[in-house]
């Protein structure tokens, strides 16, 4: 192209061309929410994984949020979709952890912490006891074996905030472990599941102002 030719091309302002950009941003899907979004990573039922509804994963990290307040420390155990929501919602004020058995969640980095619960205190030297303000968990099988276990995962990491979600069927066992109570909030699952899911929390809590169905 001649410079009497480049001469002759239309220019933009700065504000013009600012405009462009913030117009195009903004048709972009954001990658903080493309990342961390309820499913991003697709269940494995041969692990035991069932996502959370989207309401369902966001009003749980909201609870958590509301329990805690920003800028405090948050455990994840086998809690995928509460991760997920608190980083979509929260990624700029929250510092959280996900310990997780399926190493496909290591693409979140330092964040991802592999996880056995037939280990429950195999964990990075880095992570102290009580070094949480909270922990979430969600063990990924209803038995007696994998609750007793990730108790003593959850009573190693949590300074005394506890948020558990399983099955009603675990509900003596979970007070007896934890000292933990049933919420009247019920959480819900991408998919229907032959057994009722619960959360408890040791905590006063607004998980018990709110009554949801359970799947059906």
């Amino acid at each position: 192209m001649s410079d009497s030719e480049e001469d002759d091309c239309p220019r933009l302002s700065a504000e013009t061309l600012a405009a462009l950009q913030e117009f195009y941003l903004e048709q972009q899907p954001s990658t903080v929410t493309k990342n961390f979004a309820v499913g991003a990573i697709e269940e494995d039922w041969q692990l035991s994984q069932f996502w959370y509804s989207d309401d369902t994963a966001e009003h749980l990290a909201k609870e958590v949020i509301s329990a805690i307040g920003r800028g405090s420390k948050i455990a994840c155990i086998s809690a995928p979709s509460i991760y997920q929501k608190l980083k979509e919602l929260h990624h700029e004020d929250v510092s959280v952890v996900i310990l997780e058995y399926d190493k496909r969640f290591s693409v979140y980095g330092e964040e991802f912490i592999f996880y056995d619960y037939n280990s429950p205190l195999s964990l990075p030297d880095s992570i102290t006891p009580n070094s949480f303000d909270i922990v979430v968990a969600d063990p990924p099988y209803l038995s007696e074996e994998c609750l007793t276990k990730t108790a003593q995962t959850i009573k190693f990491l949590t300074k005394g905030r506890i948020l558990l979600c399983t099955g009603a069927v675990m509900e003596e066992l979970a007070e007896q472990l934890l000292g933990v109570k049933m919420c009247e909030f019920i959480p819900k699952h991408n998919r229907h599941l032959g057994n009722e899911f619960r959360c408890y929390v040791n905590y006063r809590s607004s998980l018990n102002s709110t009554v949801q169905t359970s799947n059906s």
